[in-house]
């Protein structure tokens, strides 16, 4: 059979709602929309880690984090951990990822030094814009060394200290306090050429390496940096949104008393808006690259036999919760994001609603292209969902952190710590899970329903070493 090739969009901190396919009557996401137009759009798909590192390993191994002992950042994934590009190199695959991959810590080490291939045969690491010398510079000062000053979304904090410790000065100039950047200012016009940024370098890498590619199948995965803070794009994508017209959430009573009225402060309406500016002109960006990546798979004639997969590592409050960024306690904002995937022989313009998770992926993957799913792999493959050929319906997703899990069925979301503690949402009452039920009498068997859920969850998803003999 001629296998085919796998090209994964990958984003960073894109919550669910932030594609027009999904509702989101602001956001201008034409070629995004149309890919959802063209495959089945996942509108429940929630990730098992609200934040990068553990997120991408347990998606690209199929596995949950605990099971890799990655819980939490910071931790360097092992080079034996099996993911997607090991298993397809041994069906003739060449692998290739571009941009984002943030397998490693990036903040204490020096970009310079080849990275482990984790599997895979062509590698272009740049995992922050413009802060280290990586791909991502190397790319730019080849296409405009005058312009290298503009290109840095400014020094991450622990990358400061680290570069202090060791005496290290950088020769480029980086935007913001020179003790560390401020991820979320609202939206920064990009200073350089707009043809410079992160986004545009792992669109134009991408779309090399499709046209360079042979009669080999290939698995490409596009590495976007953006949507993460800092909000920093060119002005013509800023320019698609007027931030005053943009809608912004109702908090409840209790959560509004918190904001205070000046326009400049903190959650305001106003600051809010401009925050909504600059994360949705990211994703228009994006988006405008994601077309002219799907436009190169035409061109090669490549587009009929490629699965497309959109989706992004975990979400962003976005001033939800009055709070910017990710992490615990992992509600939908944070943990819920976009998933479409795009099958040659799949279905068109569909959408599913149930519940399905990021450790799904990969199985279904190599179930469309007829390979063996390992044992060990914990999700279930969505490959019939895609074709059409079932109608399966998970009933939880599993999400976990260092000392807690979360649970998300398609009403509740439940929250146990290692002490104990325990936190109970009722999303259909309350969509943004401001209101702990918990200890509401009424929802007692709820509360009993859910822990036993995912007791038995977590008992279905262990995998055992196999046996070598009876004993």
């Amino acid at each position: 059979m001629r296998r085919p090739n796998i090209l994964i969009l990958y984003t960073d901190q894109q919550r669910w709602d932030a594609l027009g396919t999904n509702g989101n009557d602001d956001i201008i996401t034409p070629n995004l929309d149309q890919l959802a137009s063209r495959g089945v759009n996942f509108t429940h798909h929630f990730v098992q880690n609200p934040v990068c590192m553990p997120s991408r390993i347990s998606m690209l191994s199929g596995r949950y984090p605990s099971s890799l002992g990655i819980t939490h950042m910071g931790v360097p994934v092992p080079e034996d951990i099996v993911t997607l590009p090991h298993i397809l190199k041994q069906y003739g695959y060449r692998s290739a990822n571009i941009g984002k991959l943030h397998f490693l810590p990036h903040a204490n080490r020096d970009h310079r030094l080849p990275h482990p291939v984790y599997g895979f045969d062509h590698l272009e690491i740049a995992d922050e814009p413009g802060v280290y010398e990586d791909a991502y510079r190397a790319w730019a000062r080849r296409k405009a060394p005058e312009k290298m000053d503009g290109i840095s979304a400014g020094i991450p904090p622990a990358t400061r200290v680290w570069q202090r410790a060791l005496g290290l000065e950088d020769e480029v100039v980086h935007r913001g306090d020179p003790d560390g950047r401020h991820d979320f200012d609202g939206a920064i016009p990009f200073p350089a050429d707009d043809g410079l940024t992160h986004s545009a370098f792992v669109g134009e890498q991408t779309i090399d390496f499709i046209e360079q590619s042979g009669e080999e199948p290939f698995l490409c995965i596009a590495g976007f940096y953006s949507p993460h803070a800092p909000w920093m794009t060119p002005q013509k994508y800023l320019d698609l949104y007027d931030a005053d017209q943009l809608s912004i959430p109702e908090f409840p009573d209790h959560i509004n008393a918190g904001r205070p009225p000046e326009p400049e402060a903190p959650f305001s309406d106003a600051q809010l808006r401009r925050a909504r500016q600059g994360y949705y002109a990211m994703i228009s960006e994006v988006d405008h690259f994601v077309g002219r990546i799907l436009d190169s798979l035409e061109a090669c004639g490549k587009r009929n036999n490629t699965i497309v997969v959109f989706t992004s590592d975990h979400g962003e409050w976005l001033g939800d919760h009055l709070r910017y960024g990710k992490g615990y306690p992992a509600d939908d904002a944070v943990s819920r994001v976009p998933l479409i995937i795009s099958a040659p022989d799949g279905c068109r313009d569909q959408a599913h609603h149930g519940v399905v998770e990021a450790v799904d992926i990969v199985p279904a993957l190599l179930e469309l292209a007829g390979i063996q799913i390992p044992t060990f792999m914990q999700g279930e493959s969505l490959a019939g969902l895609v074709e059409g050929r079932d109608a399966r319906q998970k009933s939880v997703a599993l999400t976990e952190g260092d000392g807690w899990k979360s649970l998300r069925t398609d009403r509740y979301q439940y929250l146990v710590h290692a002490d104990g503690r325990e936190s109970l949402w009722d999303i259909d009452a309350d969509p943004g899970a401001y209101t702990d039920v918990a200890a509401c009498g009424d929802y007692a068997d709820e509360l009993a329903d859910c822990r036993k859920t995912l007791l038995q969850r977590l008992l279905e998803i262990e995998r055992p070493l196999p046996r070598a003999w009876a004993y």
